[in-house]
């Protein structure tokens, strides 16, 4: 029985779930937040790394070693309603809500509106997002080899700009890092703020979804016994996002150095454009705008792809696949014209509350074996974990949406007596009481 891949098949599986995680969020975010952090940029840098590079390779881990088939079936360890819940909320997500028309907005940001001159940027981007995602679905409908062609050549053209990119940036830096002060969250508490920032490149969410397609391409590759593929997905994850890692740092070097020259941008979208600008001037701006568009388009049509194909599955006697890749590139459509600046702060409760969610589920999934993955320990965890959460999207809520809803009180009242709510991580004590009560009846009453 074959135990590992060989290293040309890690190689492939390492690159290929690069392909899946690498999209629109993780440029733009890393760029922002090492302008916003400044001299901090190291201590946020470690914050980003935990929750965008170490979270989403433990999700892929705990789909192989739980051997649970999908996201759906590890979360049924909690219920069949909440897995059903939270499935469809997290695919969602990373599909038609915030992921998916982010991949139209960041190219469109980062070169149709700066070549108008701001100009009727409105009708321009919807003119751009129909094209974008009358492409988006033709491929979807029709995937066949086209992916995997886009995959293969659109990946490395775009990591060769990109890394022509940075090689000139960090050669001849625009300022040292510690040119400028931390700003906003970064002037709190530098690394809470890159762990917060991780959960906008949405990529933990995606290693749940997606960790069961690296589980099911090392079985194909003969890996079957069950430790073996949980050794070789690991290996496989510490390829794809060890090389998202170094991307990460560097991005947000870059960005912490552009403040020698420039001030902060008000996206990530812009502050790589006027970077790519400050080095290769108007064929900079072309060439990041052109590698971004077809980076995107690829991302896009994966989760297109993977989105209704998981609809589809969920809700058998419902629409079929062509129904639901019809019906989400309308919706992305849709919600890409509200703009990226929307879109990021509309995203970010939602993950405030996902997140949470997402990562107790993963580190009970990976310690499992020591309670025996008894359900009372998910069902308690989760019990805790979920309200409090709940209050980390409301405290994440745009200022217009908390003006309209009487949170005031509610969130006085959290920011009092729940430890780290002032931070975003109010969920943290209340899903270790949720572990501590889970444990204490499983030992009052163990399982027969």
């Amino acid at each position: 029985m074959k135990k590992n891949l060989t290293f040309r098949q890690m190689l492939a599986v390492g690159s290929m779930l690069f392909g899946l995680f690498f999209g629109a969020g993780n440029l733009i975010f890393p760029a922002a937040m090492g302008q916003q952090a400044g001299g901090s940029v190291w201590a946020a840098a470690a914050g980003l790394l935990v929750t965008g590079v170490g979270l989403p390779l433990l999700g892929v881990a705990a789909l192989g070693i739980s051997r649970c088939d999908g996201l759906a079936a590890l979360t049924r360890r909690v219920g069949s309603r909440y897995s059903l819940f939270f499935t469809c909320v997290l695919y969602l997500t990373i599909g038609p809500l915030f992921a998916i028309p982010r991949c139209a907005t960041v190219p469109f940001e980062t070169g149709v509106a700066p070549a108008l001159g701001g100009s009727g940027s409105q009708g321009a981007l919807a003119v751009f997002s129909l094209v974008f995602f009358a492409v988006v679905l033709g491929f979807s409908l029709r995937p066949g080899k086209i992916l995997t062609w886009v995959g293969k050549v659109l990946n490395p053209l775009f990591l060769v700009c990109l890394g022509v990119l940075l090689a000139a940036a960090l050669i001849h830096p625009m300022g040292p890092v510690s040119v400028a002060q931390a700003q906003d969250a970064y002037a709190q508490s530098a690394f809470v703020g890159g762990f917060l920032e991780g959960y906008n490149t949405m990529d933990a969410l995606a290693g749940l979804a997606f960790g069961i397609v690296v589980v099911n391409v090392i079985r194909d590759l003969g890996v079957t016994e069950p430790g073996a593929i949980a050794v070789n997905t690991v290996a496989a994850g510490c390829l794809g996002c060890g090389l998202m890692g170094v991307i990460y740092l560097a991005v947000a070097v870059v960005g912490a150095q552009s403040r020698g020259v420039y001030p902060a941008a008000s996206n990530g979208g812009e502050a790589l454009l006027t970077i790519a600008r400050h080095y290769f001037g108007a064929f900079g701006a072309v060439i990041l705008a052109v590698t971004v568009t077809f980076a995107c388009l690829k991302t896009a049509v994966g989760l297109i792809t993977s989105c209704s194909q998981t609809f589809c599955q969920l809700f058998p006697h419902g629409p079929g696949y062509r129904t639901w890749a019809i019906g989400f590139c309308l919706f992305s459509f849709g919600a890409a014209n509200f703009g990226l600046e929307t879109i990021i702060a509309w995203a970010t409760p939602v993950l405030m509350f996902l997140y949470p969610l997402a990562i107790t589920l993963i580190l009970l999934a990976l310690g499992g074996r020591w309670f025996d993955n008894d359900r009372r320990v998910y069902v308690s965890v989760t019990a805790f974990t979920l309200p409090a959460a709940l209050l980390d999207f409301l405290h994440a809520l745009p200022a217009g949406a908390q003006a309209l809803l009487p949170l005031h009180g509610l969130l006085e009242a959290a920011g009092r007596y729940l430890p780290l709510f002032s931070l975003g991580l109010g969920w943290v004590c209340p899903a270790l009481a949720g572990l501590v009560v889970g444990l204490a009846l499983r030992a009052a009453k163990p399982a027969r």
